[in-house]
């Protein structure tokens, strides 16, 4: 009996000594929405990414892990604005799980969060990898990361009530935190506004809003279609009549067809990290940002 109660005892101890599980397990997307989850959740939150900075969110294999990672997931954060149409449906579909299916409180899209830009007037296959919802890649504007946070952390607390106090302490940290930095990414961001630059593909159109940069040529024909050697000869006569400051591409895509315009063009050829992890400074979302408008202003610099 005593060796009983020692074992027993013992196992007590030991479940006291064991962590505590995360409250709630995070499935996201793309990288950027993992981080933000974390930052709002801490310790409560368990995030993890379906895809990282060196892949195209667009096309994603839906894997057997990846639905297994759905269907235990308490909470799913995507982009949304048909960005992952491609494969996120089937994912919802396979993993049978009811409580992140669309309209449930465990399912968040963070682009119908914010205002939404380039929302094309109709939609058919022969333009491209167009999205009926307007352009979905919201997170290249600090200011929509903002808008977002605020409505990801009323959704944590309303899924975890029992933490709410700590994702609204956290959440107020946050965007503390955050409003100084975007304040101080725009300052630092001035010299850029005006500047007339190429983008690889359509990714950019909130980060312009925010920084007032004019696209003036796209590489892709069409959204999602690689540049031929024709299109690249035609892009560049359009920079002799309108002459830009520097190319843009996104750390997933082949650099080719922006390296060859850069070369032919003389122009500075500027990787954009686009999300957490894309380059070795954009380690979080703070990073992400600062990288991002370093790589802008060295461009702008070097081409002047």
């Amino acid at each position: 009996m005593r060796i009983l109660i020692r074992l027993m005892a013992a196992a007590t101890l030991l479940v006291g000594l064991a962590p505590a599980q995360a409250a709630l397990r995070v499935f996201t997307c793309e990288p950027e929405w993992a981080a933000l989850a974390q930052e709002l959740g801490g310790p409560l939150v368990e995030a993890t990414s379906a895809t990282t900075a060196q892949q195209d969110p667009h096309a994603v294999q839906a894997r057997p892990s990846l639905i297994a990672r759905v269907r235990n997931a308490d909470l799913v954060v995507c982009t949304g604005a048909d960005l992952e149409a491609g494969w996120l449906p089937l994912l919802l579909r396979q993993s049978g799980n009811p409580r992140v299916q669309p309209g449930q409180p465990g399912y968040f899209a963070a682009a119908d969060q914010v205002r939404k830009l380039e929302i094309p007037a109709s939609v058919d296959r022969s333009q491209g990898d167009v999205h009926a919802a307007g352009n979905p890649h919201v997170q290249t504007d600090p200011r929509n990361i903002a808008t977002i946070a605020a409505a990801l952390a009323a959704r944590l607390q309303q899924l975890d009530s029992g933490n709410a106090a700590t994702y609204r302490q956290r959440s107020g940290t946050f965007q503390q935190k955050w409003q100084q930095a975007t304040a101080r990414w725009t300052a630092q961001a001035t010299p850029l506004r005006g500047l007339p630059v190429v983008s690889q593909h359509k990714a950019f159109a909130y980060l312009y809003d925010w920084l007032g940069l004019n696209e003036v040529a796209v590489l892709e024909p069409k959204p999602g279609v690689d540049p031929s050697a024709a299109h690249l000869q035609n892009v560049l006569g359009t920079l002799k009549a309108t002459p830009a400051r520097m190319v843009l591409y996104s750390a997933y895509q082949d650099s080719r067809p922006a390296e060859w315009l850069g070369k032919n063009a003389s122009l500075p050829v500027v990787k954009v990290p686009f999300t957490v992890g894309g380059t070795d400074n954009a380690k979080d979302l703070f990073g992400l940002f600062d990288d991002t408008v370093a790589r802008l202003l060295a461009a702008a610099a070097a081409s002047k």
